[in-house]
């Protein structure tokens, strides 16, 4: 049975590791896509994934099409994030216990448009808000060049949705993450920091 509008629902820690496999295919598949354009890499994934479900103040916003995930999204404290992502805030003398980082947002592209990107943040905001001792929400996203031949001609980016949740750029705030990029092997992208402060309140 497929529902008109997927339902998300927040999982944290352990409770998501049923659902890691299918969030690793749904990540490869959404990423493999302009901006990223990874090739996929299933050992990373299991990887990266099985740190978030370690840390049992993580959190994951799955959107379901009746029993397929269709969309997720994830959160850590970044203390329980490698040192490369804390690296940029530690820099700016920003407490890296103090911040609350958000991981990917993927959902397939018939599903967009629907409020789901909204539902996601909504969640993630609220999860840091309840474990408390948060100040500040952050998130990273590749840099690309405007005139890069490989951009879609009708490609639209995030950056007016990111404004309208709160969200800044910090332009000196960007670090280096390597991953398989279609046709052009191992390479290091920079990836900025988008940052808001965490109200105590919705």
């Amino acid at each position: 049975m497929t529902s008109s509008v997927p339902t998300v629902r927040a999982l944290s820690g352990a409770a998501m590791q049923p659902w890691l496999d299918a969030v690793a295919r749904l990540r490869m598949t959404v990423f493999h896509d302009w901006p990223y354009l990874y090739a996929g890499d299933a050992d990373y994934e299991r990887d990266y994934l099985a740190a978030y479900a370690r840390s049992p103040r993580s959190v994951f916003a799955l959107a379901f099409d009746g029993d397929t995930i269709v969309g997720a999204s994830t959160g850590l404290p970044l203390a329980d994030d490698t040192a490369e992502f804390q690296a940029p805030f530690v820099d700016q003398d920003v407490a890296v216990d103090r911040v609350f980082y958000f991981g990917e947002s993927v959902l397939l592209p018939q599903w967009r448009g629907h409020g789901i990107g909204h539902r996601f943040f909504d969640l993630r905001e609220a999860h840091a808000r309840a474990l408390g001792g948060f100040d500040m929400t952050a998130f990273a996203a590749v840099d690309r060049a405007e005139d890069d031949p490989r951009r879609p001609a009708d490609h639209h980016d995030n950056e007016v949705f990111w404004h309208k949740r709160g969200y800044v750029r910090q332009p000196g705030m960007t670090m280096l993450l390597r991953w398989d990029e279609r046709e052009v092997g191992d390479v290091a992208h920079p990836m900025t920091f988008w940052t808001r402060p965490l109200e105590a309140s919705a």
